[in-house]
């Protein structure tokens, strides 16, 4: 099978599959929102700005692909409570499959009565907003490894030791004959071209969409191969531990921009997500609640400073938003 068939069956199958069966947000990885709540909040607050920025429409579509524990929205809402209207104009929406996962977002979000749907094109009528906070790394990709002047695709099947294995496949990747990438390996996310062409499609219905994705990869260039596997917080190789382990890649967000620009899509970033949350003022959300708490004071420094340190998540991780056309630039992208 290809890695892609891989990917998708070790984390999506509905019985056996990670998400369905092993959850594993703070064991086997620990996302942005789970390290600081400042994270969630400021998400909170840009979201409240945005939908005055399309101006304040009386219903709007909050979303969340892959809303993990509902952590992040948890505190995006506790911030967002404080702009008068935004709550009462707010249909919140949770793209999520695994049934573990939607219990815990349940218990943790019933109080805003979240609707939960499996793809973006259920969402209902209407202008939107929506979040995204580690989603894209796990959508699976396709590897292709270039030999010569052709390319061909990585499938995994039984080796000589009836283990799990990388291989090639036979026939050559016509399709990929002309691509510049310098690198040996290349990865391809076939759902980056689904999600845009969502998003188009959404957009020509004329209601104001805006869509942030925050995800590690790197700005400029394509990925090679990065596919990982994490389990109990170490990692481990790909193939040891089908559907135990999470597999992830590094989203290619230079293909990502190129789609959506093709689309019509209006795309500011991506831009470091240090530089993204030091633009909402996170120095100032830290000061406030360390005075608030003053004996936390630490700890909430040591886990702001994670999400902004070039050397830890700050760079790492990028920001881009795509938008529908003519709205105004969103807050944290302003030109310096």
């Amino acid at each position: 099978m290809s890695v892609s068939a891989y990917m998708n069956t070790c984390l999506h199958d509905p019985r056996h599959g990670y998400y369905a069966t092993r959850p594993g947000l703070g064991t086997d990885f620990i996302t942005a929102p789970e390290i600081s709540q400042i994270f969630g909040e400021l998400l909170g607050l840009w979201t409240a700005h945005e939908w005055q920025a399309m101006d304040a429409p009386p219903r709007i579509n909050l979303v969340e692909l892959g809303p993990g524990r509902g952590t992040l929205m948890s505190d995006a809402l506790r911030a967002s409570a404080a702009v008068a209207g935004f709550h009462g104009a707010m249909q919140l929406a949770l793209i999520e499959a695994s049934p573990a996962l939607r219990a815990a977002q349940t218990d943790r979000l019933s109080g805003h009565s979240p609707v939960f749907h499996t793809e973006l094109t259920q969402i209902a009528p209407g202008p939107v907003i929506i979040l995204a906070n580690e989603y894209l790394d796990c959508l699976p990709a396709r590897q292709f490894v270039r030999r010569g002047a052709d390319w061909v695709e990585r499938v995994v099947g039984m080796g000589t030791d009836a283990e799990l294995a990388f291989g090639l496949a036979v026939d050559r990747a016509d399709d990929l004959a002309a691509s510049p990438a310098s690198n040996d390996t290349l990865e391809l996310q076939p759902s980056l071209d689904t999600l845009v062409d969502q998003l188009k499609q959404r957009m020509q219905t004329g209601e104001p969409l805006r869509a942030l994705l925050i995800d590690y990869g790197p700005a400029d260039g394509a990925p090679g191969d990065t596919l990982r596997a994490y389990k109990d917080g170490t990692q481990i190789h790909p193939l040891a531990a089908p559907g135990l382990s999470d597999l992830t890649v590094d989203v290619d967000f230079s293909r990502l921009k190129q789609l959506a620009e093709a689309a019509g899509l209006d795309v500011h970033g991506p831009v470091p997500q240090g530089q993204f949350l030091m633009s909402l003022g996170i120095e100032a959300r830290l000061n406030q609640l360390a005075k608030a708490q003053p004996g936390k004071g630490d700890d909430l420094y040591t886990a702001a400073q994670r999400l902004v340190d070039p050397a830890d998540m700050g760079t790492r991780f990028q920001v881009i938003c795509l938008s529908s056309p003519g709205l105004p630039v969103p807050a944290g992208f302003e030109t310096r």
